[in-house]
Protein backbone atom coordinates (compact mmCIF):
# COMPACT_ATOMS: atom_id res chain seq x y z
CA UNK A 1 0.00 0.00 0.00
CA UNK A 2 2.46 2.18 0.96
CA UNK A 3 4.88 1.24 -2.18
CA UNK A 4 1.82 2.48 -4.24
CA UNK A 5 1.47 5.97 -2.84
CA UNK A 6 5.14 6.70 -3.04
CA UNK A 7 4.63 5.67 -7.43
CA UNK A 8 1.15 7.33 -7.85
CA UNK A 9 2.60 10.83 -8.00
CA UNK A 10 4.78 9.58 -10.62
CA UNK A 11 2.39 7.49 -12.22
CA UNK A 12 -0.06 10.29 -12.60
CA UNK A 13 2.91 12.56 -13.18
CA UNK A 14 4.47 10.59 -16.48
CA UNK A 15 0.84 10.23 -17.81
CA UNK A 16 -0.43 14.24 -17.61
CA UNK A 17 3.19 15.06 -19.47
CA UNK A 18 1.45 13.62 -22.47
CA UNK A 19 -1.56 15.96 -22.85
CA UNK A 20 -1.69 18.49 -25.20
CA UNK A 21 -3.65 21.06 -22.79
CA UNK A 22 -1.51 24.46 -22.58
CA UNK A 23 -2.29 24.42 -18.88
CA UNK A 24 -1.40 20.89 -18.00
CA UNK A 25 1.75 22.14 -17.07
CA UNK A 26 0.21 23.71 -13.71
CA UNK A 27 -1.30 20.39 -12.98
CA UNK A 28 2.05 19.42 -13.71
CA UNK A 29 3.19 21.10 -10.77
CA UNK A 30 0.56 20.50 -8.57
CA UNK A 31 1.36 16.88 -8.95
CA UNK A 32 4.93 17.78 -7.75
CA UNK A 33 3.47 18.89 -4.86
CA UNK A 34 1.57 15.63 -4.12
CA UNK A 35 4.94 13.96 -4.23
CA UNK A 36 5.46 15.18 -0.87
CA UNK A 37 2.34 13.90 1.06
CA UNK A 38 2.94 9.95 1.32
CA UNK A 39 6.55 11.04 2.07
CA UNK A 40 5.53 12.55 4.91
CA UNK A 41 2.87 9.91 5.96
CA UNK A 42 6.15 7.12 5.74
CA UNK A 43 8.46 9.99 7.63
CA UNK A 44 5.90 10.02 10.60
CA UNK A 45 5.74 5.84 10.74
CA UNK A 46 7.56 3.87 13.36
CA UNK A 47 10.92 2.85 11.90
CA UNK A 48 12.15 0.64 10.84
CA UNK A 49 9.14 0.07 8.19
CA UNK A 50 8.94 -2.70 5.82
CA UNK A 51 7.62 -1.26 2.19
CA UNK A 52 8.22 -4.55 -0.03
CA UNK A 53 8.98 -7.56 2.60
CA UNK A 54 12.80 -7.20 3.38
CA UNK A 55 13.75 -5.49 -0.22
CA UNK A 56 12.16 -1.76 0.23
CA UNK A 57 12.42 -1.22 3.79
CA UNK A 58 12.31 2.49 5.32
CA UNK A 59 14.37 3.60 8.31
CA UNK A 60 15.51 7.25 9.81
CA UNK A 61 18.18 7.27 7.14
CA UNK A 62 16.65 6.96 4.12
CA UNK A 63 13.67 8.54 4.69
CA UNK A 64 15.29 11.90 6.06
CA UNK A 65 17.37 11.89 2.85
CA UNK A 66 13.65 11.17 0.41
CA UNK A 67 12.39 13.91 2.29
CA UNK A 68 14.90 16.33 1.51
CA UNK A 69 14.87 15.22 -1.58
CA UNK A 70 11.25 15.59 -2.15
CA UNK A 71 11.39 19.15 -0.92
CA UNK A 72 14.14 20.06 -3.65
CA UNK A 73 11.81 18.58 -6.29
CA UNK A 74 9.27 20.88 -5.05
CA UNK A 75 11.40 24.10 -5.36
CA UNK A 76 12.65 22.98 -8.75
CA UNK A 77 8.95 22.83 -9.96
CA UNK A 78 8.08 26.56 -9.01
CA UNK A 79 11.05 27.68 -10.82
CA UNK A 80 10.17 25.57 -13.53
CA UNK A 81 6.84 27.30 -14.03
CA UNK A 82 8.46 30.38 -14.97
CA UNK A 83 11.49 29.06 -17.19
CA UNK A 84 10.47 29.99 -20.82
CA UNK A 85 11.09 33.42 -18.84
CA UNK A 86 14.53 33.23 -18.98
CA UNK A 87 15.42 30.34 -21.62
CA UNK A 88 13.66 28.97 -24.77
CA UNK A 89 12.12 26.06 -24.48
CA UNK A 90 9.25 24.39 -25.92
CA UNK A 91 6.16 23.35 -24.73
CA UNK A 92 7.50 19.67 -26.11
CA UNK A 93 10.72 19.99 -24.23
CA UNK A 94 8.75 20.93 -21.40
CA UNK A 95 6.54 18.20 -21.09
CA UNK A 96 8.93 15.89 -22.01
CA UNK A 97 10.83 17.16 -18.91
CA UNK A 98 8.33 15.91 -16.78
CA UNK A 99 8.07 12.61 -18.32
CA UNK A 100 11.92 11.95 -17.26
CA UNK A 101 11.28 13.52 -14.07
CA UNK A 102 8.47 10.81 -13.38
CA UNK A 103 10.68 8.29 -13.74
CA UNK A 104 13.74 9.94 -12.64
CA UNK A 105 11.42 9.52 -9.02
CA UNK A 106 11.00 6.56 -9.25
CA UNK A 107 14.40 5.43 -9.37
CA UNK A 108 15.32 7.74 -6.30
CA UNK A 109 12.43 5.88 -4.73
CA UNK A 110 13.54 2.48 -5.10
CA UNK A 111 17.56 3.58 -4.73
CA UNK A 112 17.03 5.24 -1.15
CA UNK A 113 14.44 2.94 -0.09
CA UNK A 114 16.41 -0.22 -1.26
CA UNK A 115 17.54 -3.04 1.48
CA UNK A 116 19.09 -4.49 -1.35
CA UNK A 117 22.06 -3.66 -3.53
CA UNK A 118 20.51 -5.29 -6.38
CA UNK A 119 17.68 -3.03 -6.40
CA UNK A 120 19.77 -0.19 -5.24
CA UNK A 121 21.76 -0.46 -8.44
CA UNK A 122 18.60 -1.20 -10.65
CA UNK A 123 16.60 2.55 -9.10
CA UNK A 124 20.41 3.97 -10.02
CA UNK A 125 20.36 3.10 -13.16
CA UNK A 126 17.35 4.23 -13.91
CA UNK A 127 17.46 7.53 -12.27
CA UNK A 128 20.93 7.49 -14.14
CA UNK A 129 19.28 6.72 -18.04
CA UNK A 130 16.20 9.85 -17.53
CA UNK A 131 18.77 12.12 -16.63
CA UNK A 132 20.03 11.63 -20.08
CA UNK A 133 16.93 12.66 -21.36
CA UNK A 134 16.54 15.79 -19.10
CA UNK A 135 19.42 17.39 -20.41
CA UNK A 136 18.49 16.30 -24.23
CA UNK A 137 15.29 19.01 -23.37
CA UNK A 138 17.84 22.12 -24.02
CA UNK A 139 18.01 21.56 -27.65
CA UNK A 140 21.37 22.74 -28.50
CA UNK A 141 24.16 20.70 -29.86
CA UNK A 142 26.02 21.19 -26.49
CA UNK A 143 23.60 19.63 -23.94
CA UNK A 144 23.19 16.59 -27.31
CA UNK A 145 27.14 16.14 -26.59
CA UNK A 146 27.09 16.52 -23.16
CA UNK A 147 24.20 14.14 -22.80
CA UNK A 148 25.78 11.77 -24.57
CA UNK A 149 29.34 12.28 -22.36
CA UNK A 150 26.77 11.24 -19.36
CA UNK A 151 25.55 8.50 -20.66
CA UNK A 152 29.10 7.33 -21.00
CA UNK A 153 30.59 8.50 -17.86
CA UNK A 154 27.23 7.26 -16.14
CA UNK A 155 27.66 3.73 -17.70
CA UNK A 156 31.30 3.48 -16.29
CA UNK A 157 29.94 4.57 -13.16
CA UNK A 158 27.43 2.18 -12.33
CA UNK A 159 29.23 -0.42 -13.95
CA UNK A 160 32.13 -0.42 -11.34
CA UNK A 161 28.90 -0.31 -8.99
CA UNK A 162 27.75 -3.27 -10.18
CA UNK A 163 30.72 -5.09 -10.66
CA UNK A 164 31.56 -3.76 -6.84
CA UNK A 165 28.38 -5.42 -5.67
CA UNK A 166 29.18 -8.84 -7.19
CA UNK A 167 32.52 -9.29 -5.23
CA UNK A 168 30.64 -7.94 -2.04
CA UNK A 169 27.85 -10.34 -3.00
CA UNK A 170 30.38 -13.27 -3.12
CA UNK A 171 32.54 -12.64 0.24
CA UNK A 172 29.05 -12.69 2.34
CA UNK A 173 28.01 -15.82 0.37
CA UNK A 174 28.80 -18.52 2.07
CA UNK A 175 27.60 -17.51 5.40
CA UNK A 176 24.23 -15.69 4.01
CA UNK A 177 23.77 -17.58 0.90
CA UNK A 178 21.14 -15.36 -1.37
CA UNK A 179 20.72 -13.18 1.39
CA UNK A 180 23.94 -12.09 0.83
CA UNK A 181 22.44 -8.87 -1.06
CA UNK A 182 21.07 -7.14 1.65
CA UNK A 183 22.17 -4.64 3.30
CA UNK A 184 21.02 -5.02 7.21
CA UNK A 185 22.11 -8.69 7.14
CA UNK A 186 25.90 -7.67 5.62
CA UNK A 187 26.09 -5.17 8.22
CA UNK A 188 24.42 -7.80 11.38
CA UNK A 189 27.42 -10.52 10.27
CA UNK A 190 30.04 -8.72 8.87
CA UNK A 191 32.37 -9.67 11.45
CA UNK A 192 31.60 -13.33 10.06
CA UNK A 193 32.52 -12.25 6.43
CA UNK A 194 34.93 -15.39 5.64
CA UNK A 195 36.36 -13.35 2.96
CA UNK A 196 36.69 -9.66 4.13
CA UNK A 197 39.49 -9.01 1.46
CA UNK A 198 37.17 -9.72 -1.04
CA UNK A 199 34.73 -7.69 0.72
CA UNK A 200 37.40 -4.67 0.85
CA UNK A 201 38.22 -5.04 -3.27
CA UNK A 202 34.17 -4.98 -3.92
CA UNK A 203 33.99 -2.15 -1.64
CA UNK A 204 36.67 0.06 -3.64
CA UNK A 205 35.59 -0.24 -6.66
CA UNK A 206 31.60 0.02 -5.64
CA UNK A 207 32.71 3.17 -4.06
CA UNK A 208 35.38 4.59 -6.88
CA UNK A 209 31.86 4.28 -9.09
CA UNK A 210 30.10 6.24 -6.86
CA UNK A 211 32.54 8.99 -6.77
CA UNK A 212 32.59 9.08 -10.70
CA UNK A 213 29.17 9.71 -10.25
CA UNK A 214 29.31 12.94 -7.88
CA UNK A 215 32.24 13.97 -9.96
CA UNK A 216 35.56 13.16 -7.88
CA UNK A 217 38.72 12.37 -8.76
CA UNK A 218 39.29 11.67 -11.75
CA UNK A 219 36.36 12.78 -14.01
CA UNK A 220 35.91 16.27 -12.05
CA UNK A 221 34.49 18.18 -14.95
CA UNK A 222 32.21 16.54 -16.30
CA UNK A 223 29.76 17.07 -14.09
CA UNK A 224 30.03 20.80 -14.46
CA UNK A 225 30.50 20.94 -18.32
CA UNK A 226 26.49 19.08 -18.53
CA UNK A 227 25.17 21.20 -15.83
CA UNK A 228 26.73 24.37 -18.15
CA UNK A 229 25.06 22.64 -21.28
CA UNK A 230 21.64 21.74 -19.72
CA UNK A 231 18.52 23.96 -18.71
CA UNK A 232 19.53 24.99 -15.12
CA UNK A 233 16.54 23.32 -13.21
CA UNK A 234 18.23 20.08 -14.66
CA UNK A 235 21.26 21.08 -12.76
CA UNK A 236 19.47 21.67 -9.77
CA UNK A 237 18.23 18.42 -9.85
CA UNK A 238 21.07 16.77 -9.99
CA UNK A 239 23.14 18.71 -7.02
CA UNK A 240 19.92 18.77 -5.22
CA UNK A 241 18.41 14.82 -5.80
CA UNK A 242 20.41 12.80 -8.14
CA UNK A 243 23.42 12.93 -5.70
CA UNK A 244 20.89 11.90 -2.52
CA UNK A 245 20.51 8.35 -4.29
CA UNK A 246 24.29 7.90 -4.35
CA UNK A 247 25.26 9.42 -1.21
CA UNK A 248 22.97 7.07 0.46
CA UNK A 249 24.81 4.23 -1.22
CA UNK A 250 27.89 4.85 -0.03
CA UNK A 251 26.99 5.55 3.55
CA UNK A 252 25.29 2.14 3.53
CA UNK A 253 27.98 -0.03 2.18
CA UNK A 254 30.65 1.80 4.34
CA UNK A 255 28.94 1.35 6.99
CA UNK A 256 29.66 -2.41 6.79
CA UNK A 257 33.04 -1.83 5.67
CA UNK A 258 33.21 0.39 8.68
CA UNK A 259 32.83 -3.13 10.71
CA UNK A 260 35.40 -5.13 8.89
CA UNK A 261 38.13 -2.83 8.94
CA UNK A 262 37.93 0.61 10.13
CA UNK A 263 41.43 1.81 9.00
CA UNK A 264 41.73 0.72 5.87
CA UNK A 265 38.41 2.77 5.04
CA UNK A 266 39.03 5.66 6.31
CA UNK A 267 42.82 5.70 4.85
CA UNK A 268 41.25 5.13 1.21
CA UNK A 269 38.24 7.21 1.57
CA UNK A 270 40.26 10.52 3.28
CA UNK A 271 43.42 10.11 0.76
CA UNK A 272 40.50 10.03 -2.22
CA UNK A 273 38.42 12.69 -1.00
CA UNK A 274 41.63 14.84 -0.18
CA UNK A 275 43.12 14.61 -3.36
CA UNK A 276 39.20 15.68 -5.20
CA UNK A 277 39.41 18.72 -3.08
CA UNK A 278 42.77 19.63 -3.84
CA UNK A 279 41.61 19.62 -7.77
CA UNK A 280 38.35 21.09 -7.49
CA UNK A 281 39.86 24.46 -4.81
CA UNK A 282 41.82 25.35 -8.23
CA UNK A 283 39.24 24.66 -10.55
CA UNK A 284 36.71 26.67 -8.14
CA UNK A 285 39.44 29.87 -8.53
CA UNK A 286 39.26 29.35 -12.00
CA UNK A 287 35.63 29.41 -12.64
CA UNK A 288 34.65 32.05 -14.93
CA UNK A 289 30.51 31.69 -14.31
CA UNK A 290 28.08 31.00 -11.99
CA UNK A 291 27.08 27.41 -12.62
CA UNK A 292 30.33 26.08 -13.30
CA UNK A 293 31.33 27.58 -10.05
CA UNK A 294 28.16 26.05 -8.25
CA UNK A 295 28.97 22.65 -9.90
CA UNK A 296 32.46 22.16 -8.70
CA UNK A 297 31.61 23.71 -4.90
CA UNK A 298 28.80 20.96 -4.79
CA UNK A 299 31.63 18.65 -5.68
CA UNK A 300 33.71 19.78 -2.50
CA UNK A 301 30.59 19.83 -0.24
CA UNK A 302 29.82 16.32 -1.30
CA UNK A 303 33.43 15.46 -0.53
CA UNK A 304 32.72 16.78 3.00
CA UNK A 305 30.39 15.09 3.49
CA UNK A 306 31.82 11.97 2.78
CA UNK A 307 35.27 12.70 5.05
CA UNK A 308 32.87 13.54 7.64
CA UNK A 309 30.94 10.10 7.37
CA UNK A 310 34.07 8.17 8.12
CA UNK A 311 35.69 10.45 10.83
CA UNK A 312 33.02 9.13 13.20
CA UNK A 313 31.01 12.03 13.16
CA UNK A 314 27.42 10.86 11.06
CA UNK A 315 25.26 13.88 12.46
CA UNK A 316 27.67 16.51 10.57
CA UNK A 317 27.31 14.86 7.84
CA UNK A 318 23.67 14.54 7.27
CA UNK A 319 23.60 17.99 8.84
CA UNK A 320 25.87 19.45 5.94
CA UNK A 321 24.03 16.92 3.36
CA UNK A 322 20.44 18.59 4.49
CA UNK A 323 22.54 22.28 3.95
CA UNK A 324 24.13 21.25 0.76
CA UNK A 325 20.90 19.45 -0.92
CA UNK A 326 18.87 22.92 0.17
CA UNK A 327 21.63 25.72 -0.75
CA UNK A 328 23.04 24.46 -4.16
CA UNK A 329 19.89 23.82 -6.03
CA UNK A 330 18.54 27.25 -4.58
CA UNK A 331 21.86 28.69 -5.92
CA UNK A 332 21.42 27.30 -9.55
CA UNK A 333 17.63 28.43 -9.55
CA UNK A 334 18.77 31.62 -8.77
CA UNK A 335 21.46 31.56 -11.17
CA UNK A 336 18.92 30.86 -14.02
CA UNK A 337 17.56 34.41 -13.02
CA UNK A 338 20.75 36.37 -13.04
CA UNK A 339 22.11 34.81 -16.38
CA UNK A 340 19.05 35.41 -18.33
CA UNK A 341 19.49 39.19 -17.86
CA UNK A 342 23.53 39.52 -18.55
CA UNK A 343 24.80 35.90 -19.22
CA UNK A 344 27.73 34.54 -17.89
CA UNK A 345 28.79 38.15 -16.19
CA UNK A 346 29.15 37.72 -12.34
CA UNK A 347 30.34 41.59 -12.36
CA UNK A 348 27.43 43.92 -10.83
CA UNK A 349 24.76 40.38 -11.13
CA UNK A 350 23.34 41.56 -7.86
CA UNK A 351 22.62 45.09 -9.19
CA UNK A 352 19.24 46.03 -10.76
CA UNK A 353 16.52 44.68 -8.43
CA UNK A 354 15.14 47.60 -7.66
CA UNK A 355 11.04 46.07 -6.73
CA UNK A 356 10.30 44.97 -3.94
CA UNK A 357 10.66 41.11 -5.02
CA UNK A 358 13.75 42.02 -6.83
CA UNK A 359 14.89 43.58 -2.78
CA UNK A 360 14.13 40.02 -1.44
CA UNK A 361 15.59 37.94 -4.17
CA UNK A 362 18.72 39.67 -3.90
CA UNK A 363 18.75 39.50 -0.08
CA UNK A 364 18.10 35.75 -0.25
CA UNK A 365 20.73 35.39 -2.86
CA UNK A 366 23.40 36.80 -0.86
CA UNK A 367 22.34 34.96 2.03
CA UNK A 368 23.09 31.63 -0.23
CA UNK A 369 26.36 32.60 -1.06
CA UNK A 370 27.30 33.37 2.33
CA UNK A 371 26.01 30.59 3.76
CA UNK A 372 27.39 28.24 1.10
CA UNK A 373 31.39 29.09 2.42
CA UNK A 374 30.03 28.27 6.13
CA UNK A 375 29.61 31.44 7.35
CA UNK A 376 27.49 31.37 10.43
CA UNK A 377 24.24 30.80 11.27
CA UNK A 378 24.50 28.99 8.07
CA UNK A 379 24.32 25.26 8.96
CA UNK A 380 27.44 24.19 7.15
CA UNK A 381 29.20 26.26 9.89
CA UNK A 382 27.97 23.96 12.41
CA UNK A 383 28.41 20.88 10.55
CA UNK A 384 31.96 21.89 9.64
CA UNK A 385 32.58 22.65 13.26
CA UNK A 386 31.74 19.02 14.53
CA UNK A 387 32.86 17.45 11.35
CA UNK A 388 36.62 19.01 11.79
CA UNK A 389 35.89 17.85 15.60
CA UNK A 390 35.50 14.18 14.57
CA UNK A 391 38.40 14.10 12.24
CA UNK A 392 41.18 15.53 15.24
CA UNK A 393 39.34 13.22 17.65
CA UNK A 394 39.94 10.54 14.59
CA UNK A 395 43.26 11.77 14.44
CA UNK A 396 44.36 11.20 18.25
CA UNK A 397 43.58 7.59 18.03
CA UNK A 398 45.72 7.11 14.98
CA UNK A 399 48.92 5.67 15.03
CA UNK A 400 50.34 8.73 12.54
CA UNK A 401 48.88 11.86 14.65
CA UNK A 402 51.36 14.32 12.82
CA UNK A 403 50.23 13.14 9.73
CA UNK A 404 46.82 13.31 10.10
CA UNK A 405 47.02 16.81 11.73
CA UNK A 406 49.03 17.47 8.76
CA UNK A 407 46.49 16.02 6.48
CA UNK A 408 43.20 18.57 8.00
CA UNK A 409 45.53 21.70 7.69
CA UNK A 410 46.16 20.91 4.65
CA UNK A 411 42.01 20.69 3.81
CA UNK A 412 41.80 23.49 5.75
CA UNK A 413 44.03 25.48 3.77
CA UNK A 414 42.04 24.02 -0.06
CA UNK A 415 38.75 25.26 1.48
CA UNK A 416 40.31 28.48 2.41
CA UNK A 417 40.94 28.98 -1.18
CA UNK A 418 37.29 28.00 -1.83
CA UNK A 419 36.02 30.69 0.75
CA UNK A 420 38.34 33.08 -0.83
CA UNK A 421 37.02 32.65 -4.36
CA UNK A 422 33.31 32.95 -3.25
CA UNK A 423 34.33 36.16 -1.30
CA UNK A 424 36.08 37.88 -4.27
CA UNK A 425 32.59 37.21 -6.39
CA UNK A 426 29.87 38.23 -4.31
CA UNK A 427 31.73 41.54 -3.89
CA UNK A 428 32.04 41.78 -7.56
CA UNK A 429 28.40 41.18 -8.09
CA UNK A 430 27.82 43.70 -5.52
CA UNK A 431 29.52 46.40 -6.27
CA UNK A 432 30.83 45.99 -9.66
CA UNK A 433 29.87 46.70 -13.23
CA UNK A 434 27.03 48.47 -14.53
CA UNK A 435 22.99 48.78 -13.53
CA UNK A 436 20.55 47.45 -15.33
CA UNK A 437 16.39 47.11 -14.36
CA UNK A 438 16.10 43.57 -13.93
CA UNK A 439 12.84 41.27 -13.32
CA UNK A 440 12.12 38.30 -10.76
CA UNK A 441 8.90 36.11 -10.75
CA UNK A 442 6.73 34.96 -7.93
CA UNK A 443 6.94 31.74 -8.29
CA UNK A 444 10.93 31.82 -8.15
CA UNK A 445 10.52 34.15 -4.71
CA UNK A 446 8.83 31.16 -3.10
CA UNK A 447 10.94 28.99 -4.39
CA UNK A 448 14.07 30.23 -2.87
CA UNK A 449 11.36 31.53 0.46
CA UNK A 450 10.71 27.39 1.04
CA UNK A 451 14.40 26.64 0.63
CA UNK A 452 15.19 29.03 3.57
CA UNK A 453 12.56 28.20 5.41
CA UNK A 454 14.05 24.38 5.02
CA UNK A 455 17.22 25.97 6.16
CA UNK A 456 15.84 27.09 9.00
CA UNK A 457 14.70 24.41 10.08
CA UNK A 458 17.73 22.25 9.65
CA UNK A 459 19.06 24.39 12.44
CA UNK A 460 15.99 23.43 15.18
CA UNK A 461 16.75 21.68 17.98
CA UNK A 462 14.49 18.87 17.28
CA UNK A 463 15.57 18.87 14.01
CA UNK A 464 19.49 18.79 15.23
CA UNK A 465 18.20 15.76 17.77
CA UNK A 466 16.63 13.68 15.27
CA UNK A 467 19.91 13.67 13.36
CA UNK A 468 21.44 12.98 15.97
CA UNK A 469 19.21 10.09 16.47
CA UNK A 470 19.70 8.82 13.37
CA UNK A 471 22.95 6.46 12.79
Amino acid sequence: MMLTLLLTPAVIMFFVSFLKNERSKYLLAFTSFVILLPIVKLFLLPKPYAILDTYLVADRLDTYILLVSSIVGIGVTLALLTLDKHVKVSPKAYKKFYRFFAIFWVGLIFSILSNHMGIYWIGLELATLSTVYMIKTNYTSAAHKEAWNYMIVGAIGVSLVLFGIILIYASAKPILGEEAMNFDLLLAHANEIPSPFLFEIGFAITTIGMFVKMGFFPMNLWLANIERASFYPVAALFSGILESAVIVGFFRFSQIAMKINYNHLFIFVFAYTILTIFIVSFLIFRAKDFIRLFSLSGIEHMALIVIFWVSGAPFAALLHFGAHAFLKPALFLSAGVLESNGKYKIAGALKGYTDIKGTIFKFLISLFLLAIISIPPSPMFFSELYGFAAMINTAKSSDNILAMIGAILFLLILLSIIFYRFSAIYQSMQYEGEQHNKKVYISELFSLVIFTISLMILLLPSTLAYLKSIV
